[in-house]
């Protein structure tokens, strides 16, 4: 297992943020490596070892907040910023109940990035402008969603929603991206 200390961990599921804060990172001497998911994140874990971790919130329908314990679990020293498309105040508070160093809402630059991980100190980036009435619906659903465990079923249960519109819910808003 490598114990450079510059190792970032990017997890997201749009391929070119990736390949494109891969290459800012490598210029300035960051090796960074790309998951997409939560199962590619955990086999990057199992093979390197990493300092920091940038985490999106939603990866194409699966929660980041639920992979962040886990990646803390196996790297406890680990520092994870969680990113969003959709920032709400009840979502960063749970990031850094669940051990995130910071969350900061997309879009976010690279200096933006590097200050977020240096800045632990700081209160969470949070969006200025109040969220649309389909963002208060998502965060809504995505913290339900969480107190389920990622349960879907029974998360439509408690939202007394059918299931199946429940998921197509999901599965549209993860294509709405930033």
């Amino acid at each position: 297992m490598s114990n450079r200390p510059s190792d970032w961990l990017l997890i997201d599921d749009d391929e070119a943020f990736i390949q494109v804060l891969q290459r800012s990172l490598h210029r300035q001497g960051i090796e960074a490596f790309g998951a997409h998911n939560h199962d590619e994140a955990r086999n990057a874990l199992l093979s390197r070892s990493f300092q920091k971790c940038v985490l999106d919130l939603n990866l194409n329908g699966e929660s980041g907040l639920q992979l962040l314990p886990e990646l803390l679990a196996r790297q406890p020293r680990l520092e994870v910023l969680v990113l969003t498309g959709y920032g709400s105040i009840a979502t960063a508070v749970e990031a850094m109940r669940r051990g995130a160093v910071n969350y900061l809402c997309k879009p976010v630059t690279l200096l933006q990035l590097k200050a977020g991980f240096e800045s632990l100190d700081s209160s969470p980036v949070l969006r200025q402008d109040p969220p649309s009435v389909e963002e208060m619906e998502w965060e809504h659903l995505q913290r339900i969603l969480n107190e389920n465990n990622g349960n879907v079923s029974a998360t439509a249960r408690d939202l007394n929603m059918h299931r199946r519109t429940l998921q197509r819910k999901l599965q549209k808003r993860s294509r709405w991206r930033y």
